[in-house]
């Protein structure tokens, strides 16, 4: 049986980590990072590469929220619920994000395109409130700006 490229970049992912049960959040964030999230496979050869059952793994990528068991979205949007942000509407700021693209914190949209989720604080108080959309910031919102800003976002998404 021969393997894919992507099990070899795996599998160099991991091996290129220590050889120790210390490294596994380690190894979790170095596959996460290349992959955007872990795969069942993954997860299977971390558990086979440091002897540890799956559902340890498991366990760990469950605790720390970080970690995502499913791929993300395209556009990934991340929502400052920190103290400015939601002093200035980063809740209906949340709830209109959720509502347009019918997905709720923590998922990805049907068509796979959108992921949202929260953080405590993006660092960006002095244009609050604001998001991040694959890293980019977007500060001073509101709802319509939001609403359009999702629109912008399907369009592209759509290659229109």
């Amino acid at each position: 049986m021969t393997q894919s490229t992507e099990e070899f970049m795996l599998d160099d992912i991991i091996r290129g980590c220590p050889h120790s049960r210390d490294y596994l959040i380690s190894i979790l964030q170095a596959v996460q990072d290349r992959y955007g999230y872990l795969s069942r496979e993954s997860i299977y050869r971390i558990s086979d590469y440091l002897d540890l059952p799956e559902s340890k793994i498991y366990g760990v990528a469950t605790f720390y929220n970080q970690f995502r068991l499913k791929p993300p979205g395209k556009f990934q949007i991340h929502v400052c619920r920190g103290t400015a942000c939601h002093v200035k509407g980063s809740a209906g700021i949340l709830d209109t994000i959720g509502r347009e693209l019918g997905i709720e914190v923590g998922g990805t949209s049907k068509d796979g395109l959108f992921s949202l989720d929260t953080v405590a604080c993006l660092g960006a108080c002095s244009i609050a409130p604001v998001i991040t959309i694959n890293g980019k910031f977007y500060g001073r919102l509101d709802n319509k700006k939001v609403q359009s800003l999702v629109k912008k976002l399907k369009r592209q998404g759509d290659g229109t």
